[in-house]
Parts: structure tokens; sequence; C-alpha cells
């Protein structure tokens, strides 16, 4: 897929245009996104994302449409999924409504970075070595069976770098009006939110390490890794507060996710030996009898995936007699964390 230097550039012109602008709606207006605006700007950030996989069916034809879609596909759902992790360190922290966009900006802010760094260090890699495909597999495998051990976990596990941050910094007792740096009785104190921030972007990390290799198992073409993933990230903010209500209701993601990079890993594991380079193995020679998975195939796997974990949950809530309306009117009932003081009122 050979594309002009300007179509790049106007690729990334305008998705960083699109970053800026939700950075400056949430730095100048910070509140709580109700569900009706947060599910309007999800459906945009959706819709833009199936317009530019026709673009790229108009453009180039069906098998890089389809390579865009089963990678945007999948991460979107590691993304959901990481909606999850997000949403526990938010209520960790006690992160004030008002908040909560800013340090979920931040976070998908910096997911952009590191991404961006691993996808263009995995494309080099993986057109000097194809045995990387083989490492990209063992993890997404193994992320696929840590996934089926640490389904229905409830708490946020702290990293060794937030364990490290909390030991040695001081943290004062609340948000002093959003500041991440205060002082009290004269001493420099961090606040509870740039601890969160340290927290999202720590995880981040991780996140990068499961996502990337998945997208590669999908295509190695690296404008439509890039433009998969961002579409994936962009509108993220909005979804958090739309899925917020359903996270902890939701059933079975984690045992869909798990399918779904287990199905990957195992692709990779194939291209791998097919395209083997080890000399320990079959003499250094491609493993030509090998199936290969086709991306249409890939793509069906993963929507069908997905399909199964919605019709499962629905087949749950038909049981309770309560629809998807009902556990969003549940989940807005819930109490709601404590604002931020006040200048005023810290005075």
């Amino acid at each position: 897929m050979e594309l002009p230097a300007w179509a790049w550039v106007l690729t990334m012109g305008v998705l960083a245009s699109v970053v800026v602008f939700d950075l400056a709606l949430a730095v100048r207006n910070p509140h709580k996104l109700s569900t009706r605006e947060s599910a309007t700007w999800a459906g945009i950030y959706i819709s833009a994302a199936l317009v530019f996989g026709v673009v790229i069916f108009t453009t180039h034809g069906a098998s890089y449409s389809g390579q865009f879609y089963a990678g945007y596909l999948t991460e979107l759902a590691l993304s959901v999924d990481n909606l999850f992790v997000f949403l526990l360190i938010i209520q960790g922290f006690r992160v004030p409504d008002v908040l909560q966009s800013r340090v979920l900006l931040v976070g998908i802010i910096l997911s952009i970075f590191l991404r961006g760094a691993f996808i263009a260090v995995g494309a080099v890699l993986i057109q000097r070595f194809s045995w990387i495909f083989l490492i990209f597999g063992a993890i997404l495998i193994w992320t696929a069976w840590s996934q089926l051990r640490e389904s229905g976990e409830e708490e946020y596990p702290k990293n060794r770098f937030m364990t490290f941050a909390e030991s040695k910094l001081r943290v004062a007792p609340d948000y002093h009006g959003g500041k991440l740096l205060t002082r009290i009785d004269g001493a420099r104190f961090v606040t509870p939110l740039l601890l969160a921030m340290l927290a999202i972007g720590s995880t981040d990390i991780l996140f990068a390490l499961d996502s990337i290799p998945a997208i590669f198992g999908l295509t190695q073409e690296p404008y439509l890794i890039f433009t998969a993933t961002i579409f994936a990230l962009m509108g993220l903010r909005q979804l958090y507060f739309l899925l917020a209500a359903l996270l902890k209701s939701l059933k079975f993601l984690s045992l869909g996710l798990a399918a779904i990079l287990g199905w990957i890993g195992v692709k990779l594991v194939l291209n791998g030996l097919t395209e083997n380079q080890l000399p320990f193995l079959n003499d250094g020679e491609p493993i030509e009898w090998l199936p290969h998975i086709p991306t249409p195939l890939s793509l069906g796997f993963i929507a069908g995936v997905l399909a199964l974990v919605v019709l499962a949950n629905w087949v749950l809530l038909r049981r309770a007699r309560k629809t998807w309306r009902d556990l969003f009117h549940e989940a807005s009932a819930e109490p709601v964390l404590p604002e931020i003081e006040t200048t005023e009122q810290q005075q």
C-alpha cells in the first residue's frame, strides 16, 4: 500500500486537529458528560471510522479496507476493556466528576504517543526479522490467558511504578481545586489528580504492549495500523461516560477479548512460521504447508465474537427483565464522587 507523503501529512494533520479540539473542550468546559452528549460524540467518531474504511475501499480495494475494519474493531474492543481499568483508577483515586475528562484525555494523548512509537518500532522490526511475529504471537496468547485468569477482577492492582511514586511523594489529602501541585504549610505536595494521571499513564504502556502486536497480526501496513489505532482512541473520553454505567454490569467481555487475542496470536505464530528464518526450525526454511488465515475470516471472527458478547448480555438482561436503558438509569442513580474544593472554600 503506497501512499504519497501528502496523504500522511493530511491524515496526521486532521487527526491531530481532532485531538486538539477534544483537548480544548475538556479544558475549557470541564464537566461530566451526559448520556445523550456522550452517545452523540461517540456516534460521530465511530461513523467517521466507518466512512474512512469506505474511503480505503474506494481508493485501495476491499483487502485493505477489510484490514482496516478488522484492526479498528480489535483496537476498539481493547479500548473498551482499557476503560474498565480507567474506571477502577478514577474510582480508586476518587477523581471528582468535573476532573474526570481531564484525566481521561491525558491518558488518551499518552496512548496516542506510545502507540505511535511502538508502531514505528514494530514496523521496522517486522520488515527485518520475521521471527518478531512469533514473539508478538506469544505475547497475545499469554495476554489471552491472562484475560481468562483475571476476569471478574474489580480492583485496580497498583504497578511497581505507582507503589514507588506513592512512597516517595508527599500527597495532599484533597484535590485543591484541580491543581497538580500545591503547598501546605510551606511544603510542596502533589495532589491525587497528579497520581491518577501517573497511574493511567503507567498502565498505558502495558495497554500498548497488548494492542500493537494485536493489530500487527491483522495488517502490516503502517498507515492502516496507525489510522485504525487512532480512530479507536478518538472518542474514548466520550465512550467512557457512555459505557461507565455498563462496564461493571457487562459480562463476558474478558472471555470475548481472550478469544480475539488468542485467535490473532495463533495467526501471528502461523505467519512467523510460514516466513521462518530461525536456523533451528526446519533448517531455517519457511514452513509452507501451514494454513494461512485470510483477513476476511479474521474480520468475521472478531465481529462474530463481539456480537456474541452483546447477544449474551442481552439474553441475561431479558432473563432479569431489564433493558439497556434500565442499566443506564441505575448507574445514573449511583452516588457521585465529591466535588472539588473551590479557592474560596479552601480559604
